[in-house]
């Protein structure tokens, strides 16, 4: 079977619906002039456009993987958009965002997923858990699960907070080594029992190939926005080299993984 490079669809927001206040960064649920609905994340909100690439790169990587993410697309804002919103904060966010940004297809409908509720069998929680273990992704605990219940099938969101050794990265080669010691507070560690088996399974699907196919989504204007020294093509070999690296040593964060769910039982 030939490779097929992921693909993503730009949109232009044409309505400002309602924020979802949640954490400091202020998504909102947006129209746009496809007609249809979508979480929209701001490159002018808290950690910017670092927060879109993680959103971006995990997000992809775990769709490539066969798990279920709403899809994501670019979402271009006019700096017209924000002349007419009344509120003062949102509209100065508005402002920051000009240009593109990324949102997500809004479930509708859908309900936070509560693990007291529902069960998640063996297989699909071990490709969770490896996910978040690869692209470093602190936020699927039980506070805070990041994932939703639509049409009794559980899909992953918000992987804003991924990748971050990006906020600080000089020695990104020694960090993509570390194990992922925060996996002990995941959500789904506990019915995680198939890691080693998801691991060989994702690890012949994320080839050098596909890596690079997914890091090459990242816009040219992200990366130029972003502070961190070097060039944009410096910058794209970074995050490739980490996951490479990171996926090369996967055994590290797959041991750790699996200490931390046998403290539990």
């Amino acid at each position: 079977m030939s490779f097929k490079a992921p693909e993503l669809r730009t949109v232009n927001v044409t309505r400002y619906v309602t924020p979802l206040r949640e954490g400091g960064s202020l998504p909102a649920i947006a129209e746009a002039d496809d007609g249809f609905l979508y979480v929209l994340k701001f490159r002018g909100a808290g950690q910017g456009v670092k927060a879109l690439i993680a959103e971006l790169v995990a997000g992809e990587i775990a769709r490539m993987i066969g798990l279920r993410v709403p899809e994501i697309v670019f979402a271009g804002l006019d700096e017209a958009f924000g002349r007419t919103e009344p509120d003062e904060e949102i509209q100065d966010l508005l402002k920051a965002s000009v240009g593109k940004n990324l949102a997500l297809h809004y479930l509708s409908g859908a309900i936070t997923f509560d693990p007291v509720v529902t069960t998640v069998d063996a297989k699909l929680a071990s490709q969770i858990v490896w996910l978040d273990c690869l692209v470093t992704n602190v936020d699927r605990t039980v506070r805070n699960t990041n994932m939703l219940m639509w049409h009794n099938e559980l899909w992953v969101i918000d992987h804003g907070a991924a990748l971050y050794f990006h906020h600080s990265w000089e020695n990104f080669d020694e960090q993509a080594k570390r194990p992922f010691v925060q996996v002990k507070d995941h959500v789904l560690l506990p019915n995680a029992t198939e890691l080693d088996a998801v691991d060989a399974t994702n690890r012949s699907i994320l080839d050098p190939q596909s890596i690079r196919s997914i890091v090459s989504l990242i816009p040219d204007e992200w990366l130029i926005e972003d502070s961190t020294p070097g060039s944009v093509d410096e910058k794209r070999q970074v995050y490739t080299q980490f996951l490479e690296t990171r996926l090369n040593n996967s055994q590290i964060f797959v041991k750790e993984a699996k200490h931390a769910r046998e403290a539990l039982i």
